[in-house]
């Protein structure tokens, strides 16, 4: 019984001694955990990090039990292996790090109206070019740049129009086979080259298009909008996900839900951001209160 209480009195000893930033630093390692959690399930990595926790555990018995030799061993792969971990998940690294950049300098958000009416027009074409089963692929910037791939096709700069779209993707129109960039609400380039998808889990029955669609939102937080020249289909790529046979209803709400609510959401990154630095502000307030009460 005493030692229950033990326990009890040290765990309320240590509730006490809490503060703001402890809090604070829980959640950013919990919200770092979550990410990577998120990140393996996404990618064709979790064999990958189970091998690499199995690793681990047998490090660890390897010290528990003081096996010197397996222990020098699996140290010095250890040592190794961070260096083979950092090529092996260059690509994962790339795209964490260029949102990550992308969402701190990140260009201020287009006003409402333009991206509904981007979005509108978009819907528009996609819905009247899966009947005429005209091939087409539109691609949404978000945070991450896409300049790279503007850069592979001809700069247009114009107004997302249904017209425009359609005879863009016309087939016999000189850009048609590429892929259209709406950045800020308005068609940035036409005729971009994407990079293709190395996923070996892609349905064959899925061409070119829809390859280079998902190997564009697998590289990039963008939106992917393909529709098929050969069924009509209209589909969506995000995250490396591909959504297929959507009606335009359907399109609408996705577009809506995933590029017009951007403003919102970095209002309440804004608002978290502000709120942290009010309750760093405080705590340092409060820290400086008790010395000067110490010091009198």
């Amino acid at each position: 019984m005493s030692t229950l209480e033990t326990i009890f009195s040290r765990a309320a000893n240590y509730v006490q001694t809490i503060g703001i930033a402890d809090v604070v630093d829980i959640l950013i390692v919990a919200f770092l955990i979550y990410k990577l959690i998120q990140l393996i399930r996404k990618t064709n990595s979790y064999n990958l990090a189970k091998g690499l926790l199995l690793f681990l555990v047998v490090l660890w018995l390897s010290e528990v039990l003081r096996l010197t030799m397996i222990s020098f061993i699996l140290r010095k792969a250890t040592e190794i292996g961070v260096v083979f971990l950092v090529v092996l998940f260059q690509p994962e690294l790339r795209h964490i790090l260029e949102k990550i950049g992308s969402r701190l300098t990140s260009r201020s958000n287009v006003a409402d109206p333009e991206v509904t009416s981007a979005i509108s027009q978009t819907v528009m074409a996609c819905a009247e070019m899966a009947e005429s089963r005209t091939g087409a692929l539109i691609i949404f910037e978000r945070y991450v740049s896409l300049q790279s791939i503007i850069a592979t096709g001809t700069v247009i700069d114009a107004e997302v129009s249904s017209e425009l779209l359609k005879n863009i993707f016309y087939n016999k129109a000189p850009l048609h086979d590429g892929a259209v960039i709406v950045r800020d609400g308005r068609i940035a380039a036409a005729g971009c080259v994407l990079p293709l998808s190395s996923s070996m889990n892609i349905s064959k029955d899925l061409g070119m298009r829809h390859r280079a669609g998902i190997g564009m939102s697998e590289q990039s937080d963008a939106l992917v909008l393909i529709v098929s020249e050969e069924t009509g289909s209209i589909s969506c790529a995000l995250e490396g996900t591909l959504k297929r046979h959507l009606k335009p209803q359907a399109v609408d709400r996705l577009l809506r839900k995933e590029l017009a609510s951007e403003n919102t959401e970095q209002e309440e990154t804004n608002f978290f951001l502000k709120l942290a630095k009010k309750l760093f502000a405080e705590q340092t307030d409060e820290e400086g209160t008790d010395e000067k009460n110490n010091g009198q």
